[in-house]
């Protein structure tokens, strides 16, 4: 499987304020740039910490785009995926709507009742835990990512691309499972030692461990920059 992250973050690299609420961080050429990576892609991954505060739907903008997929063979939108050790996502989340597949990655502490419910409403569990990752808020029943990919793969899913938050991009990286990195560096300033990072999680100290990345692209965007890496 391919992952490609993808984020924006502002000059202190900041994804958000310490509030967690969104940002606009990029404009309109950068949002069709991340529509047109959300179009290639099998599936699209968050963190629940981000379904919790945004509330996304992760479909394609652009109409053209989803009829090609169609036209492809393909689902009009691609597959959602939440990183979600403990159920935590309502299950009214737009997320859930009909729009696409969405699977639920859990651990092993998650309640038997939510993960019913979450199925009622829509959701495919996959459970997958026992590993190094975890969901966007650190907490405990840590979902296993690479197995999780791996049963995600076996359902077809070979592209994937993520869309953060920080606790999830960290463990993707922990775990040597990212292949792509593209960031775009927005003209503002956030600040705030509690605001979220690119990768958050508890940090490499090893310097020997730190991910080396190769820079491949650089790239002015909108009022910004746009960063390309490959792990």
């Amino acid at each position: 499987m391919h992952v490609h992250v993808n984020a924006a973050v502002s000059v202190d690299g900041k994804l958000s304020s310490r509030r967690r609420e969104q940002v606009r961080i990029s404009g309109a050429d950068d949002f069709d740039r991340v529509d047109r990576i959300r179009a290639a892609a099998d599936a699209v991954l968050v963190g629940v910490g981000t379904v919790l505060a945004d509330d996304p739907r992760l479909t394609l903008d652009e109409e053209d785009r989803r009829v090609q997929r169609l036209r492809n063979g393909r689902p009009g939108s691609p597959a959602r995926v939440v990183a979600d050790s403990r159920a935590r996502t309502p299950t009214d989340a737009r997320i859930l709507d009909d729009a696409a597949t969405t699977y639920l990655l859990v651990g092993d502490g998650a309640d038997p009742d939510r993960l019913a419910a979450l199925r009622d409403a829509g959701a495919e569990i996959v459970a997958a835990g026992g590993g190094a990752g975890d969901d966007d808020a650190g907490n405990g029943g840590r979902v296993d990512l690479a197995a999780a990919l791996d049963a995600l793969e076996r359902e077809g899913i070979d592209r994937l691309m993520v869309e953060g938050g920080g606790e999830v991009i960290f463990s993707l990286f922990e775990a040597n499972l990212v292949d792509e990195l593209t960031v775009y560096v927005g003209s503002l300033v956030i600040g705030g030692r509690d605001a979220p990072t690119l990768a958050d999680g508890e940090g490499f100290v090893d310097p020997d461990s730190f991910p080396r990345l190769t820079l491949v692209g650089v790239d002015r965007v909108d009022d910004g920059v746009l960063l390309s890496y490959e792990s």
